[in-house]
């Protein structure tokens, strides 16, 4: 078995698009936090990520995509908002790691490689949020965001399964120690 890489901005083209939503529905299928209640399939999942495929393809957006071999088995975006109010910014989303590789570090190495993508367009901070009773929350405190707010039962799995969002930030710019944030490299 080869060593995950990670690819910035790869050209999507129809089989990376299907492997990226076919990965998406075992992510979902196996429990992961990522947009959807299982179970789905792919006729579940295509549609509703067709839009992010059209932004990322039209250069807004960047996408960091983990490869081994030759297969996608993790990626994340970053969405940034348009205008010169938020141009300092973006969303890190969309965060997921196949199951079979969940725990080894490919999340973690993901958002790094986001980190490095965000300071190489010169931005200051990065957002995330992330659905409570996951434990996702600690994995991103763990590379230095913190939480800046919660919002409380706002995501609705089913008529008795509320959950909180945690909403958390990471400061791009050097800390008053002079030492950057977390770095893949």
């Amino acid at each position: 078995m080869d060593a995950v890489t990670y690819v910035v901005d790869p050209a999507l083209d129809e089989q990376l698009e299907a492997a990226l939503v076919a990965l998406w529905v075992a992510v979902t299928n196996a429990g992961g936090a990522v947009g959807f209640v299982p179970p789905v399939t792919t006729g579940d999942v295509a549609p509703h990520v067709a839009p992010l495929f059209a932004r990322l393809r039209s250069g807004p957006d960047r996408l960091v995509v983990a490869v081994q071999d030759q297969v996608p088995v993790g990626m994340a975006t970053l969405e940034l908002r348009p205008g010169e109010l938020f141009a300092h910014w973006a969303w890190v989303k969309r965060v997921q790691v196949h199951p079979d590789l969940q725990g080894r570090g490919v999340g973690s190495r993901l958002t790094l490689a986001l980190h490095d993508v965000a300071r190489e367009a010169g931005l200051e901070q990065l957002f995330i949020t992330v659905r409570g009773g996951t434990g996702v929350e600690r994995v991103y405190e763990r590379l230095g965001y913190r939480k800046v707010a919660t919002l409380p039962r706002v995501i609705r799995l089913s008529a008795d399964d509320y959950r909180d969002e945690h909403h958390l930030l990471y400061d791009l710019t050097p800390h008053p120690s002079g030492a950057p944030g977390p770095s893949l490299e």
